[in-house]
């Protein structure tokens, strides 16, 4: 509950303020770039050895990709 108090009281704080309508965009975008960096995926030491023994396994099966796909398919990805 002092949670809910603490940011009702800050939302009042802020609605009190004279913010021009870019200030405003700019406070908002500010709060969601935050909330994005949180959402920051991270991969362990161990997941990245392991992928990268996989991938060379998956070579010397012949199972590989020719660089030139696999830069299309990285750009492709990259592009949406």
């Amino acid at each position: 509950m002092k949670a809910s108090a603490k940011m009702e009281s800050l939302w009042q704080y802020i609605q009190s303020l004279s913010l021009s309508d870019r200030n405003k965009k700019w406070l908002a975008e500010k709060l969601v770039e935050d909330t994005k960096a949180d959402d920051t995926e991270y991969i362990s030491k161990e997941e990245i050895l392991a992928g990268i023994d996989a991938g060379l396994k998956d070579m010397k099966a012949g199972r590989g990709k020719p660089f030139e796909e696999f830069m299309k398919e990285w750009e492709d990805e990259v592009q949406h």
